[in-house]
């Protein structure tokens, strides 16, 4: 299980270029169901919102321990020192005064042993500073996180790498409660899973088998269901930049979900683009209660099919499951399954047994503990015969 810094009052989208603005901090699990129990330092620190990857952002201050008697206050936040009017700036949230020093101090370590041991950090959308018309401004609807994970760029036939660094992948969200546009437990378990399986080749056939069908320099088709905002196909799509020849056939990496789920989606693969060296994540509607899409159908085959708590409504175990085989009977050879889940009802387990009827059959693989409670569990799944 995760927390999440949130803001219950998100900032203002005007503000004056003096004093302070109210906010309330929230720290919860992903849907905001759960409040966080513990106490914790908060820190705030402003970063200008300026074209380049090297913003300007001030010194972190202590905002306020929170504990569960303060859970709903109001707390005043000076505005950056020096602000002038027409200037804009980001609010960044963090539970690691040591984190301001970082480039991307509102960031989430996908490579890390222990990512979610701490409340993750948040960043706001930009306040723009203009005495005129701040009285009354509408407040954010939108808020931004920022994950890291290995960048490679290889060589263009031998392999040879060219240079290596950290990508700072960032991802929108919305503050409102819709579903499909936040981000949930599994899909940054699954994905630090993934970073994990690329930098550490196992020597187990299975581990073997789960980087042939991810991380081969052969051209690789995947498609992630239920995407949401998009980080695991964003994830797998920066994680293969270099794998592949420049010149000559390249991956194909589809992300799928429902039509409300796209403006968001697409924005964040935009959002991301620019480390998407060997293909950039395709958008695409997929009711799974319809047939495939014939852009689907045309792939001919998939090496992978991805997805990240997808069963947390058991009304559509059977469309999942139908979905599920019609895509993996695209191609001769079945594709490699897996799944990020977390529990969060007991009558989600039944999932394995849906799954099982239609010939699926799901092992689970590993976990990602986060700071307690119930882990992300990750599950590969297999075509019966």
């Amino acid at each position: 299980m995760f927390f999440y810094l949130s803001f219950l009052r998100p900032p203002p989208l005007l503000a004056a270029p003096y004093g302070n603005i109210g906010i309330t901090p929230q720290i919860s699990n992903d849907l905001r169901t759960e409040l966080f129990e513990g106490s914790q330092d908060l820190y705030y620190s402003w970063s200008q919102a300026t074209p380049g990857s090297n913003p300007l952002t001030t010194k972190p201050q202590k905002l306020t321990t929170l504990r569960p008697s303060s859970a709903y206050k109001e707390i005043p936040v000076q505005v950056p020192a020096g602000v002038r009017e027409g200037q804009s700036w980001r609010l960044i949230l963090t539970g690691n005064a040591q984190a301001h020093g970082r480039a991307h101090p509102e960031s989430i370590d996908l490579n890390s042993v222990d990512v979610g041991k701490v409340p993750f950090p948040v960043m706001s959308m930009p306040v723009f500073f203009n005495a005129r018309g701040a009285r009354g401004s509408s407040k954010q609807e939108k808020i931004e996180r920022t994950y890291l994970l290995p960048y490679h760029v290889a060589g263009e036939l031998d392999g040879t790498e060219l240079t290596k660094g950290v990508a700072a992948m960032r991802f929108t969200e919305m503050t409102s409660f819709d579903l499909d546009k936040k981000i949930w437990d599994s899909g940054i378990g699954l994905s630090s899973w993934f970073v994990n399986i690329k930098e550490k080749e196992g020597i187990d056939q299975r581990s073997k088998s789960l980087h042939d069908a991810l991380f081969a320099k052969a051209p690789r088709k995947m498609l992630e269901l239920g995407a949401g905002i998009g980080i695991l196909a964003v994830t797998l799509a920066i994680l293969r930049s270099g794998l592949t020849p420049p010149e000559g056939p390249k991956d194909v990496i589809i992300t799928t979900d429902v039509s409300s789920a796209m403006p968001l989606l697409e924005q964040n693969i935009s959002a991301n683009s620019h480390y998407c060296l060997s293909t950039t994540p395709q958008s695409m509607i997929l009711d799974w209660d319809e047939d495939l899409p014939e852009d689907i159908k045309a792939l001919g085959g998939l090496d992978a099919i991805v997805m990240a708590d997808v069963s947390y409504n058991t009304s559509s175990f059977p469309s999942l499951a139908r979905t599920l085989l019609r895509l993996a009977r695209l191609g001769s050879k079945a594709p490699t399954i897996i799944l990020g889940y977390k529990e969060r009802d007991a009558a989600e387990r039944t999932w394995w047994d849906v799954a099982a009827q239609v010939g699926i059959d799901f092992e689970k693989v590993g976990e990602c503990p986060g700071a307690g409670g119930a882990p992300v569990e990750i599950w590969i799944g297999s075509i019966r015969g």
